[in-house]
């Protein structure tokens, strides 16, 4: 795994790791054998990149807004599945913040990647997935899918007529993002300038409009508020795994 080599690897600044929210936030309540600590073993640098995940149902499918889909599933419990990118992934965990959130009783069908999730949702064998944008828009595009909402704090300007999750229930954000860490010990200098270069290039044109045309948003925070962003997230995600029972072989 790269985190644990980046963990072990010497703090001179030369060799530093663009990190998922799997590696800093969520692996540390989904693994039993995580082989570093992503709070002790890092030396944060700054958020990169934020990519929320689209409510994704069929086209057919009766809902056509979230609280009808909320309504639908709360008459029938037990009866909608929900598929995912793979059990304890972050499309998963966002689902079951809404799951838990809404107050629903839905069954989890996990698979090996967002694709295969999609095209079960397409033939009807499940009832809703998130999906990252590029992955779905395609399939919107094409009208074999529809986004009842979008998982960040705040609706899009790539898809604006798309209500964010919190709309209808207050307080819900989940996304899918990436972060700059050097190994613990690395000089406060080294960090910084790190930081003003990386933060230079998030800044830039090519860059925003590159993460913009995938759905996502620029990072640039300091190193300070990363690493209260990623405790943050690690506390938040480390409750729902352990409110729903996840558990990854």
């Amino acid at each position: 795994m790269a985190a644990g080599m980046i963990a072990k690897a010497p703090p001179d600044g030369y060799t530093i790791l663009m990190a998922s929210i799997s590696a800093l936030a969520t692996a540390v309540s989904v693994n039993n054998n995580l082989p570093y600590d992503p709070t002790r073993d890092f030396a944060p640098v700054t958020l990169a990149a934020v990519t929320p995940y689209l409510v994704t149902v069929q086209t057919s499918f009766a809902a056509n807004s979230l609280k009808e889909f909320i309504a639908l599933a709360k008459a029938k419990p037990g009866q909608l599945n929900f598929g995912s990118s793979g059990a304890g992934g972050g499309a998963h965990l966002a689902i079951e913040l809404f799951r838990s959130m809404a107050g629903l009783n839905m069954v989890h069908v996990p698979y090996k990647g967002a694709a295969p999730a999609l095209t079960d949702l397409i033939g009807g064998h499940i009832q809703l997935t998130f999906s990252q944008p590029p992955v779905a828009w395609p399939h919107l595009k094409s009208g074999r899918v529809k986004a009842l909402a979008i998982t960040s704090a705040r609706r899009s300007p790539a898809l604006p007529d798309v209500p964010a999750i919190a709309e209808t229930l207050p307080g819900y954000e989940a996304t899918s993002w990436q972060g700059v860490v050097a190994p613990a010990g690395t000089p406060r200098a080294i960090v910084l300038k790190l930081h003003s270069q990386i933060t230079q290039a998030l800044r830039s044109p090519d860059v925003a409009e590159r993460l913009a045309a995938e759905g996502s948003e620029a990072g640039g925070n300091t190193p300070e508020e990363f690493a209260a962003f990623i405790k943050r997230e690690i506390a938040k995600w480390s409750k729902v795994v352990r409110e729903a029972g996840i558990k990854v072989d």
